[in-house]
């Protein structure tokens, strides 16, 4: 009898520490993402506010930079970004590709001796540079073979053409400019969702 009260007493006592101690834990708990989800939480890191494309002054500054360089770009063949980046590659990845260029250009391109070159690199690389901090959590989700290979493409093309490559790059900056904003904002494409009259 008395082996039966202890027991009872036990069970008691675990019970009130579950629910007292466990089950609020359990409640407050955020679950691990899973299933569609997933897929919601890895497009919203892979996206980027409007607002930070809509400052006249970075926009002026990259297009400007790019301008001034183009003229001094005579290798007319070879073209970086372009629709060439997304050869198999999703359209739920584009984000992701463009964060990746964008990191190769900055720290290949722009954070190098071009600097001092140049006007406004420093404010177009450090602009640049907080789109890739703010997609810091955007995930490529799937096989990465494609993309991978066209990246690679595209860094051994640069690294052919020398300093030339690095010009061309900056020659580049206003289309970068516009790849990341499509990519990774949700802006309607040009053409579509037009209001009729």
């Amino acid at each position: 009898m008395h082996s039966l009260q202890t027991l009872t007493k036990s069970f008691s006592a675990w019970v009130i520490f579950c629910c007292c101690c466990c089950l609020p834990l359990l409640l407050t708990s955020p679950l691990p993402p899973k299933g569609p989800g997933l897929a919601s939480t890895s497009h919203h890191a892979c996206r980027l506010r409007k607002i930070n494309f809509q400052q006249p002054y970075i926009r002026n500054r990259t297009y400007t930079l790019a301008k001034m360089v183009q003229v001094s770009d005579q290798d007319t063949d070879n073209r970086f970004i372009g629709q060439q980046l997304y050869v198999n590659v999703r359209e739920n990845n584009r984000c992701y590709m463009m964060k990746r260029i964008v990191e190769i250009v900055v720290k290949d391109v722009l954070l190098t001796e071009v600097k001092d070159r140049y006007p406004y690199v420093g404010e177009v690389a450090q602009f640049l540079a907080s789109l890739t901090s703010e997609l810091s959590r955007c995930k490529f989700s799937g096989q990465k073979e494609h993309m991978e290979k066209n990246l690679e493409e595209m860094k051994s093309k640069m690294k052919q053409l020398g300093e030339n490559g690095k010009t061309k790059a900056i020659g580049e900056l206003d289309l970068l400019f516009d790849y990341i904003e499509n990519a990774c904002t949700d802006t309607p494409k040009k053409g579509v969702n037009k209001k009729k009259n």
